[in-house]
Protein backbone atom coordinates (compact mmCIF):
# COMPACT_ATOMS: atom_id res chain seq x y z
CA UNK A 1 0.00 0.00 0.00
CA UNK A 2 1.41 3.38 -1.01
CA UNK A 3 1.61 5.94 1.79
CA UNK A 4 0.57 9.50 0.93
CA UNK A 5 1.57 12.84 2.44
CA UNK A 6 0.78 16.44 1.47
CA UNK A 7 3.40 18.13 -0.65
CA UNK A 8 4.15 20.73 2.04
CA UNK A 9 6.26 19.78 5.07
CA UNK A 10 4.45 19.74 8.44
CA UNK A 11 5.77 23.08 9.73
CA UNK A 12 4.46 24.83 6.62
CA UNK A 13 1.06 23.14 6.49
CA UNK A 14 -0.26 23.06 10.03
CA UNK A 15 -3.13 24.69 11.86
CA UNK A 16 -5.76 24.79 9.13
CA UNK A 17 -9.40 23.88 9.72
CA UNK A 18 -11.44 22.28 6.95
CA UNK A 19 -14.96 21.03 6.36
CA UNK A 20 -15.60 18.14 4.00
CA UNK A 21 -19.21 18.27 2.78
CA UNK A 22 -20.17 14.84 1.50
CA UNK A 23 -23.08 13.48 -0.47
CA UNK A 24 -24.10 10.27 -2.21
CA UNK A 25 -22.77 11.13 -5.64
CA UNK A 26 -23.77 11.31 -9.25
CA UNK A 27 -22.61 9.93 -12.59
CA UNK A 28 -20.25 12.05 -14.64
CA UNK A 29 -22.75 12.29 -17.48
CA UNK A 30 -26.26 11.04 -18.33
CA UNK A 31 -24.89 8.26 -20.53
CA UNK A 32 -24.92 4.49 -20.27
CA UNK A 33 -21.11 4.15 -19.89
CA UNK A 34 -21.05 6.79 -17.14
CA UNK A 35 -23.98 5.12 -15.37
CA UNK A 36 -22.27 1.74 -15.62
CA UNK A 37 -19.18 3.10 -13.84
CA UNK A 38 -21.27 4.82 -11.21
CA UNK A 39 -23.59 1.89 -10.54
CA UNK A 40 -20.68 -0.56 -10.40
CA UNK A 41 -19.12 1.44 -7.59
CA UNK A 42 -22.41 2.10 -5.81
CA UNK A 43 -23.78 -1.43 -5.96
CA UNK A 44 -20.41 -2.99 -5.06
CA UNK A 45 -20.55 -1.32 -1.64
CA UNK A 46 -21.22 -3.98 0.98
CA UNK A 47 -23.08 -1.37 3.07
CA UNK A 48 -25.61 -0.97 0.25
CA UNK A 49 -25.91 -4.61 -0.82
CA UNK A 50 -24.75 -6.91 1.97
CA UNK A 51 -25.34 -10.20 0.20
CA UNK A 52 -22.38 -12.62 -0.01
CA UNK A 53 -20.17 -11.76 -2.97
CA UNK A 54 -20.55 -15.22 -4.49
CA UNK A 55 -24.28 -14.62 -4.62
CA UNK A 56 -24.42 -10.92 -5.57
CA UNK A 57 -21.50 -10.61 -8.01
CA UNK A 58 -23.06 -12.71 -10.82
CA UNK A 59 -26.35 -10.81 -10.49
CA UNK A 60 -24.59 -7.46 -10.55
CA UNK A 61 -22.29 -8.09 -13.49
CA UNK A 62 -24.45 -10.39 -15.63
CA UNK A 63 -27.82 -8.72 -15.20
CA UNK A 64 -27.87 -5.35 -13.40
CA UNK A 65 -24.90 -3.72 -15.14
CA UNK A 66 -25.96 -5.02 -18.54
CA UNK A 67 -29.48 -3.55 -18.42
CA UNK A 68 -29.90 -0.86 -15.79
CA UNK A 69 -27.32 1.74 -16.99
CA UNK A 70 -29.23 2.44 -20.20
CA UNK A 71 -32.54 2.91 -18.37
CA UNK A 72 -30.98 5.01 -15.64
CA UNK A 73 -29.18 7.21 -18.18
CA UNK A 74 -32.52 8.05 -19.80
CA UNK A 75 -33.89 9.14 -16.42
CA UNK A 76 -30.84 11.25 -15.66
CA UNK A 77 -31.19 13.02 -19.00
CA UNK A 78 -34.61 14.24 -17.91
CA UNK A 79 -33.16 16.17 -14.94
CA UNK A 80 -29.68 17.04 -16.25
CA UNK A 81 -28.98 20.75 -16.66
CA UNK A 82 -26.67 22.64 -19.00
CA UNK A 83 -24.27 23.03 -16.07
CA UNK A 84 -24.39 19.35 -15.12
CA UNK A 85 -25.88 17.19 -12.37
CA UNK A 86 -28.38 18.96 -10.07
CA UNK A 87 -27.03 17.08 -7.06
CA UNK A 88 -23.41 18.02 -7.77
CA UNK A 89 -24.26 21.66 -8.47
CA UNK A 90 -26.37 21.88 -5.33
CA UNK A 91 -23.67 20.34 -3.16
CA UNK A 92 -21.12 22.79 -4.55
CA UNK A 93 -23.40 25.74 -3.78
CA UNK A 94 -23.95 24.56 -0.22
CA UNK A 95 -20.21 24.09 0.39
CA UNK A 96 -19.35 27.52 -1.05
CA UNK A 97 -22.02 29.26 1.03
CA UNK A 98 -20.95 27.35 4.12
CA UNK A 99 -17.31 28.41 3.70
CA UNK A 100 -18.30 32.05 3.34
CA UNK A 101 -20.62 32.00 6.35
CA UNK A 102 -18.18 30.17 8.63
CA UNK A 103 -15.37 32.57 7.70
CA UNK A 104 -17.60 35.49 8.65
CA UNK A 105 -18.73 33.95 11.93
CA UNK A 106 -15.38 32.59 13.07
CA UNK A 107 -13.27 35.49 11.83
CA UNK A 108 -10.84 33.19 10.09
CA UNK A 109 -10.38 30.85 7.14
CA UNK A 110 -12.28 27.58 7.08
CA UNK A 111 -11.50 25.63 3.92
CA UNK A 112 -14.59 23.86 2.63
CA UNK A 113 -14.78 21.34 -0.19
CA UNK A 114 -16.96 18.45 -1.27
CA UNK A 115 -16.49 14.71 -1.64
CA UNK A 116 -18.93 12.25 -3.17
CA UNK A 117 -19.20 8.73 -1.80
CA UNK A 118 -19.58 7.42 -5.35
CA UNK A 119 -18.42 9.10 -8.52
CA UNK A 120 -16.62 12.43 -8.75
CA UNK A 121 -15.32 14.51 -7.11
CA UNK A 122 -14.40 11.69 -4.74
CA UNK A 123 -13.97 11.67 -0.99
CA UNK A 124 -10.27 10.95 -1.57
CA UNK A 125 -9.95 14.08 -3.68
CA UNK A 126 -11.77 16.19 -1.10
CA UNK A 127 -9.66 15.00 1.82
CA UNK A 128 -6.39 15.45 -0.04
CA UNK A 129 -7.42 18.88 -1.26
CA UNK A 130 -8.01 20.00 2.34
CA UNK A 131 -4.69 18.51 3.44
CA UNK A 132 -2.84 20.33 0.66
CA UNK A 133 -4.42 23.56 1.95
CA UNK A 134 -2.84 22.92 5.32
CA UNK A 135 -5.89 21.52 7.12
CA UNK A 136 -4.85 19.16 9.88
CA UNK A 137 -8.27 19.38 11.54
CA UNK A 138 -11.21 18.28 9.41
CA UNK A 139 -14.94 18.19 10.13
CA UNK A 140 -16.94 15.75 8.01
CA UNK A 141 -20.48 16.90 7.26
CA UNK A 142 -22.53 14.29 5.35
CA UNK A 143 -25.66 15.87 3.90
CA UNK A 144 -27.75 12.98 5.22
CA UNK A 145 -30.22 14.14 7.89
CA UNK A 146 -30.87 10.54 8.94
CA UNK A 147 -28.13 8.13 9.91
CA UNK A 148 -28.09 4.81 8.11
CA UNK A 149 -25.35 2.25 7.65
CA UNK A 150 -26.14 2.42 3.93
CA UNK A 151 -25.25 6.12 3.69
CA UNK A 152 -23.54 7.74 6.68
CA UNK A 153 -21.56 4.67 7.78
CA UNK A 154 -20.57 3.97 4.19
CA UNK A 155 -19.20 7.52 3.97
CA UNK A 156 -17.13 6.92 7.09
CA UNK A 157 -15.83 3.68 5.58
CA UNK A 158 -14.51 5.60 2.57
CA UNK A 159 -12.95 8.30 4.75
CA UNK A 160 -11.19 5.89 7.07
CA UNK A 161 -10.00 3.75 4.17
CA UNK A 162 -8.42 6.81 2.58
CA UNK A 163 -6.83 7.99 5.82
CA UNK A 164 -5.34 4.54 6.30
CA UNK A 165 -2.99 5.43 3.41
CA UNK A 166 -1.81 8.75 4.90
CA UNK A 167 1.51 9.35 6.62
CA UNK A 168 0.13 12.28 8.64
CA UNK A 169 -3.49 11.89 9.56
CA UNK A 170 -5.64 14.88 10.51
CA UNK A 171 -7.66 15.34 13.65
CA UNK A 172 -11.14 14.29 12.60
CA UNK A 173 -14.69 15.04 13.69
CA UNK A 174 -17.82 13.59 12.13
CA UNK A 175 -21.48 14.57 12.20
CA UNK A 176 -23.71 11.55 12.71
CA UNK A 177 -26.92 13.18 11.42
CA UNK A 178 -29.37 15.95 12.19
CA UNK A 179 -32.85 14.47 11.77
CA UNK A 180 -34.32 16.13 14.88
CA UNK A 181 -32.42 19.41 14.94
CA UNK A 182 -34.83 22.34 15.51
CA UNK A 183 -33.17 24.33 12.73
CA UNK A 184 -33.84 21.57 10.20
CA UNK A 185 -37.46 21.14 11.29
CA UNK A 186 -38.04 24.89 11.18
CA UNK A 187 -36.62 25.16 7.65
CA UNK A 188 -38.74 22.22 6.45
CA UNK A 189 -41.87 23.72 8.02
CA UNK A 190 -41.15 27.09 6.43
CA UNK A 191 -40.80 25.49 2.99
CA UNK A 192 -44.19 23.82 3.42
CA UNK A 193 -45.91 26.94 4.69
CA UNK A 194 -44.67 28.92 1.68
CA UNK A 195 -46.33 26.45 -0.68
CA UNK A 196 -49.52 26.39 1.37
CA UNK A 197 -49.64 30.20 1.49
CA UNK A 198 -50.06 30.25 -2.28
CA UNK A 199 -52.67 27.55 -2.85
CA UNK A 200 -53.79 26.36 0.56
CA UNK A 201 -52.96 23.09 2.31
CA UNK A 202 -53.70 19.72 0.64
CA UNK A 203 -56.01 16.98 1.78
CA UNK A 204 -52.92 14.91 2.59
CA UNK A 205 -49.22 15.60 3.12
CA UNK A 206 -46.94 12.71 2.20
CA UNK A 207 -43.43 12.56 3.66
CA UNK A 208 -41.40 10.27 1.42
CA UNK A 209 -37.97 8.96 2.42
CA UNK A 210 -35.48 6.81 0.56
CA UNK A 211 -36.04 3.18 1.46
CA UNK A 212 -33.71 0.48 2.72
CA UNK A 213 -34.31 -3.27 3.00
CA UNK A 214 -36.55 -4.12 5.95
CA UNK A 215 -33.94 -6.66 7.02
CA UNK A 216 -31.42 -3.89 7.68
CA UNK A 217 -33.84 -2.30 10.15
CA UNK A 218 -34.50 -5.65 11.80
CA UNK A 219 -30.73 -6.06 12.23
CA UNK A 220 -30.32 -2.73 14.01
CA UNK A 221 -30.20 0.13 11.49
CA UNK A 222 -32.02 3.07 13.20
CA UNK A 223 -32.99 4.81 9.95
CA UNK A 224 -36.70 3.88 10.03
CA UNK A 225 -37.18 5.34 13.51
CA UNK A 226 -35.24 8.51 12.71
CA UNK A 227 -37.41 9.17 9.65
CA UNK A 228 -40.59 8.79 11.67
CA UNK A 229 -39.27 11.21 14.28
CA UNK A 230 -38.65 13.85 11.63
CA UNK A 231 -42.18 13.32 10.31
CA UNK A 232 -43.66 13.70 13.78
CA UNK A 233 -41.68 16.87 14.53
CA UNK A 234 -42.59 18.42 11.19
CA UNK A 235 -46.25 17.54 11.65
CA UNK A 236 -46.20 19.13 15.09
CA UNK A 237 -44.60 22.28 13.70
CA UNK A 238 -47.34 22.44 11.04
CA UNK A 239 -50.05 21.57 13.60
CA UNK A 240 -51.21 18.63 11.52
CA UNK A 241 -53.54 16.01 12.95
CA UNK A 242 -52.28 12.39 12.63
CA UNK A 243 -54.72 11.63 9.80
CA UNK A 244 -53.48 14.50 7.65
CA UNK A 245 -50.02 13.13 6.90
CA UNK A 246 -48.26 9.84 6.16
CA UNK A 247 -44.68 8.60 6.13
CA UNK A 248 -43.65 6.38 3.21
CA UNK A 249 -40.51 4.98 1.59
CA UNK A 250 -39.41 5.12 -2.05
CA UNK A 251 -36.70 4.00 -4.47
CA UNK A 252 -37.03 0.25 -4.06
CA UNK A 253 -34.37 -2.02 -5.57
CA UNK A 254 -34.50 -5.78 -6.01
CA UNK A 255 -37.06 -8.30 -4.83
CA UNK A 256 -36.37 -8.14 -1.09
CA UNK A 257 -38.96 -6.48 1.17
CA UNK A 258 -38.09 -2.87 1.96
CA UNK A 259 -39.40 -0.45 4.56
CA UNK A 260 -43.13 0.09 4.22
CA UNK A 261 -45.46 1.61 3.29
CA UNK A 262 -44.15 2.12 -0.22
CA UNK A 263 -44.51 5.60 -1.67
CA UNK A 264 -45.82 4.60 -5.12
CA UNK A 265 -48.50 2.29 -3.69
CA UNK A 266 -49.60 4.96 -1.23
CA UNK A 267 -49.74 7.63 -3.93
CA UNK A 268 -51.89 5.36 -6.12
CA UNK A 269 -54.27 4.65 -3.24
CA UNK A 270 -54.58 8.35 -2.40
CA UNK A 271 -55.16 9.12 -6.07
CA UNK A 272 -58.09 6.68 -6.21
CA UNK A 273 -59.68 8.64 -3.39
CA UNK A 274 -59.46 11.89 -5.30
CA UNK A 275 -58.48 15.07 -3.52
CA UNK A 276 -55.16 16.85 -3.38
CA UNK A 277 -51.71 15.70 -2.34
CA UNK A 278 -48.46 17.43 -1.43
CA UNK A 279 -45.24 15.42 -1.25
CA UNK A 280 -42.06 16.45 0.57
CA UNK A 281 -38.83 14.44 0.91
CA UNK A 282 -37.21 15.39 4.25
CA UNK A 283 -34.52 12.74 3.93
CA UNK A 284 -32.91 14.52 0.97
CA UNK A 285 -31.03 17.76 1.64
CA UNK A 286 -30.81 18.47 -2.09
CA UNK A 287 -33.00 17.66 -5.05
CA UNK A 288 -31.75 14.77 -7.16
CA UNK A 289 -32.99 11.96 -9.38
CA UNK A 290 -35.05 10.45 -6.56
CA UNK A 291 -36.97 13.68 -5.98
CA UNK A 292 -37.07 15.38 -9.38
CA UNK A 293 -37.77 12.33 -11.53
CA UNK A 294 -39.20 9.73 -9.16
CA UNK A 295 -41.47 11.99 -7.08
CA UNK A 296 -42.20 15.02 -9.25
CA UNK A 297 -42.28 12.90 -12.40
CA UNK A 298 -43.26 9.27 -11.90
CA UNK A 299 -45.38 9.62 -8.76
CA UNK A 300 -47.11 12.72 -10.10
CA UNK A 301 -48.16 10.58 -13.07
CA UNK A 302 -49.24 7.71 -10.81
CA UNK A 303 -51.45 10.06 -8.80
CA UNK A 304 -53.08 11.59 -11.86
CA UNK A 305 -53.72 8.25 -13.56
CA UNK A 306 -55.34 6.92 -10.39
CA UNK A 307 -57.84 9.79 -10.41
CA UNK A 308 -56.18 12.23 -8.03
CA UNK A 309 -56.59 15.98 -8.18
CA UNK A 310 -53.92 18.56 -7.42
CA UNK A 311 -50.41 17.20 -6.89
CA UNK A 312 -47.61 19.40 -5.60
CA UNK A 313 -44.00 18.43 -5.02
CA UNK A 314 -42.37 20.56 -2.32
CA UNK A 315 -38.69 20.96 -3.27
CA UNK A 316 -35.86 19.97 -0.97
CA UNK A 317 -34.24 22.66 1.14
CA UNK A 318 -31.33 22.97 -1.31
CA UNK A 319 -29.63 26.36 -0.87
CA UNK A 320 -32.50 28.12 0.90
CA UNK A 321 -31.10 30.75 3.28
CA UNK A 322 -32.68 29.10 6.33
CA UNK A 323 -31.17 25.75 5.36
CA UNK A 324 -27.73 27.29 4.89
CA UNK A 325 -27.99 29.08 8.24
CA UNK A 326 -28.89 25.80 9.92
CA UNK A 327 -25.96 23.95 8.34
CA UNK A 328 -23.62 26.76 9.40
CA UNK A 329 -25.00 26.58 12.96
CA UNK A 330 -24.47 22.82 12.94
CA UNK A 331 -20.91 23.07 11.63
CA UNK A 332 -20.01 25.91 13.97
CA UNK A 333 -21.17 23.88 16.96
CA UNK A 334 -19.08 20.88 15.91
CA UNK A 335 -16.05 23.11 15.24
CA UNK A 336 -16.15 24.39 18.81
CA UNK A 337 -12.70 24.42 20.43
CA UNK A 338 -10.77 24.45 17.18
CA UNK A 339 -8.91 27.72 16.72
CA UNK A 340 -9.56 29.25 13.33
CA UNK A 341 -6.91 31.65 12.04
CA UNK A 342 -6.62 33.77 8.94
CA UNK A 343 -4.38 32.68 6.08
CA UNK A 344 -1.88 35.44 6.86
CA UNK A 345 -1.64 34.35 10.51
CA UNK A 346 -1.01 30.77 9.43
CA UNK A 347 1.67 31.84 6.96
CA UNK A 348 3.43 33.86 9.66
CA UNK A 349 3.30 30.94 12.08
CA UNK A 350 4.47 28.59 9.33
CA UNK A 351 7.53 30.74 8.56
CA UNK A 352 8.45 30.90 12.24
CA UNK A 353 8.06 27.15 12.54
CA UNK A 354 10.19 26.58 9.45
CA UNK A 355 12.95 28.80 10.83
CA UNK A 356 12.98 26.86 14.09
CA UNK A 357 13.09 23.56 12.19
CA UNK A 358 16.03 24.77 10.09
CA UNK A 359 17.90 25.94 13.17
CA UNK A 360 17.33 22.61 14.84
CA UNK A 361 18.58 20.79 11.75
CA UNK A 362 21.81 22.83 11.73
CA UNK A 363 22.59 21.94 15.33
CA UNK A 364 21.74 18.27 15.10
Amino acid sequence: MRIWSPSQPPHQAAGGVGVLVTNLGTPDAPTAPALRRYLRQFLSDHRVIDLPRWKWWPILHLFVLTTRPRRSAALYREIWTEQGSPLLLGTQRVAAALQEELARRLDGDVATTIGMRYGNPSIRRGLRQLAEQGCDRILVLPLYPHYSATSTASTYDAIFAELATWRRQPELRTIHGFHDEPGLVEALAASVREVWAEGGPPDQLLLSYHGIPRRYFDEGDPYFCLCHKTSRLLAEALELAPGRYQTTFQSLFGKEEWLKPYTDETVAALGRGGGSLDVICPGFSLDCLETLEEIDGLNRKIFAEAGGGRFRFIPCLNDRPDHLRFLADLAERHLSGWTVRSASERRTAGRASAERAQALARTS
